[in-house]
């Protein structure tokens, strides 16, 4: 993501996004062919590079080519290339997985995108062709052209300054800060199988203050503490993914060991919220600029907190199959509001020649959100179930994620750059 952004910034997002996709399909080639856990780590490592990179640069692709009344339409049409594969994808996965073998899982998702690499060149070439070079008039134009203003509260400009911009890091020092992020990531997941009892949580607080030092310099000035516009845009992205993603990587596990549900049958809920997602991004696709972005990103993370708590009401009193389908249909639709608002944020906040490195902290937000809360769940999950994990410890991991949902309710009230509950 670092890299990507950087290399969009420089020289436009052709050239990563062609890369990215190369080393997305080698480690889906090598993870297929894997034959030992070692070698599939490895091939998730370069999907990972890849899929990091793809991600930047599509966003920077579609700030460069269309223009902001356009860009809600976009980001829905986004989900609704996802729902096929959304609704397909954990239900095959899991009969491939119980009829065949794992592998094709990996060599399946192979075999669709490269063709998709082979569609996208002939617009990378053109795009490449046409790019000029940005500088400061073409940031001006931005400022004044790609800003809604529904992202603005002109009636209290001055009420919470933005902070000051953070000077460029070198790129070496940021990809080495990169690299310790991720690293500390993988450390809290790993934690608990070389320490045990509760000294385990002062090691994860420690791991997780470095990780959040190295983190710092990646992001806007002012994200951590939450500063309004860009900075709490970054921050929500993070927040919002960890309450989802977190909640959504026990869930079939969760129905498979309580409820007896087979792997392809418990990937069906995770269909469903894929479903709701799609509609809710539909929804605010339609509604256009009419609606004010801060707003939806509110509403959306105010559903994404209440599909988190129907999943731990219905932990706790036991309504099984239909609470966890409720929950994530509930939950879906609250990231289909939100998800494409915050992204349209960020690109109508950052400067044109800032727009990857926006787009990389984006993602890094994201990944980082997901990635930290699921590292903490799963020491959570053995500290409070041990051995025979429960349902206390379920509901102990639906409990984290819903508070950080509530925070991420908080937090995106701050998303638009004026003071007052109008724009907000």
């Amino acid at each position: 993501m670092v890299a990507a952004g950087r290399w969009s910034d420089r020289s436009g997002p052709a050239g990563p996004l062609v890369a990215g996709v190369v080393v997305f399909l080698a480690g889906l080639v090598l993870a297929g062919t894997a034959v030992s856990m070692p070698v599939l780590v490895a091939g998730r490592f370069l999907q990972g590079l890849g899929g990091g990179a793809i991600t930047v640069t599509l966003y920077v692709l579609i700030a460069r080519l269309y223009p902001a009344f356009l860009q809600p339409r976009i980001f829905g049409l986004f989900s609704a290339a996802w729902i096929v594969p959304s609704m397909v994808g954990p239900y095959l996965a899991g009969v491939i997985a119980e009829r065949s073998s794992w592998h094709w899982v990996f060599l399946g998702v192979a075999c669709v995108a490269a063709p998709g690499l082979g569609f996208l060149v002939p617009a990378l070439r053109s795009l490449r062709a046409t790019s000029v070079v940005v500088g400061a008039d073409d940031d001006a134009a931005h400022g004044a052209e790609s800003v809604p203003a529904d992202v603005v509260d002109a009636t209290d400009a001055n009420d919470d300054a933005a902070p000051p911009a953070r000077p460029a890091l070198p790129t070496p020092v940021a990809l080495g800060l990169a690299t310790v992020v991720a690293l500390g990531v993988v450390g809290v997941g790993s934690l608990v199988e070389v320490v045990r009892g509760p000294i385990v949580w002062l090691a994860v607080a420690a791991v997780l203050a470095l990780v959040v030092v190295a983190l710092r310099p990646l992001l806007p000035a002012g994200t951590l503490l939450v500063a309004r516009g860009l900075p709490a845009t970054i921050l929500v992205r993070g927040t919002l993914a960890a309450a989802y993603f977190g909640t959504e990587i026990y869930l079939p596990l969760m129905l498979q060991r309580e409820h007896g549900l087979t792997p392809s049958r418990a990937g069906l809920v995770l269909t469903v919220g894929a479903i709701s997602w799609s509609i809710g991004s539909a929804i605010q696709a339609r509604l256009g600029l009419r609606a004010p972005s801060p707003r939806l990103v509110v509403i959306g993370s105010s559903l994404v907190a209440l599909g988190v708590t129907i999943q731990l009401v219905s932990v706790l009193a036991g309504f099984g199959v239909w609470g966890a389908l409720v929950g994530w249909f509930v939950g879906g639709a609250g990231m289909g509001l939100a998800m494409p608002r915050i992204t349209m944020l960020v690109l109508a906040y950052a400067p044109v020649r800032e727009q990857g490195a926006a787009s990389a902290a984006l993602s890094i937000s994201d990944a980082v959100g997901a990635s930290v809360i699921t590292a903490i769940m799963g020491v959570l999950m053995v500290s409070v179930g041990g051995v025979e994990v429960g349902t206390i410890a379920y509901a102990s991991c639906f409990a984290l994620a819903l508070a950080v949902g509530v925070a991420t309710v908080l937090v995106a009230r701050r998303t638009a750059q004026g003071g007052s509950a109008a724009s907000a």
